[in-house]
């Protein structure tokens, strides 16, 4: 499968955190060579490997079943099994974080599923708080 990862800086995609309290922008760049989502939340700028929208539809639909965001800053420990402990792991297709900026790697579970769903990928609830999402 292959996604249309094309939105620049002066076209980004415009979104929400699950619950929907906080809005922000994602766009696409390169950086090392690489591609990335650039995540802006207010004056926090956030790198994610942009990779990583392909690996984690492949993963949900792995799992066939709604998964846990669980959602966590980089310092914080994450509850197994959950989109954020996938987005760290040593047994994704990086073989670690797919976060990029050190001190700012985390909230994958925040910031990456609001894209799938932009796109078309997946299903993500928008309650309160303990959402999850499934492949479509």
């Amino acid at each position: 499968m292959t996604v249309a990862l094309n939105r620049t800086k002066d076209d980004p995609w415009r979104l929400k955190t699950p619950p929907g309290t906080c809005e922000f922008t994602m766009h696409v760049d390169e950086k090392d060579g690489r591609k990335i989502l650039v995540c802006t939340v207010g004056s926090t700028v956030l790198h994610y490997d942009a990779r990583c929208v392909e690996d984690l539809h492949a993963m949900l639909e792995k799992a066939a079943d709604w998964v846990e965001l669980g959602g966590a800053d980089e310092q914080k420990p994450v509850k197994e099994g959950t989109v954020e402990a996938w987005g760290r792991s040593a047994g994704n297709p990086v073989g670690g974080w797919y976060g990029l900026k050190k001190g700012l790697r985390g909230r994958f579970g925040v910031y990456v599923p609001p894209l799938l769903e932009a796109l078309g990928l997946c299903e993500l609830e928008h309650n309160a708080k303990n959402n999850r999402m499934r492949a479509k």
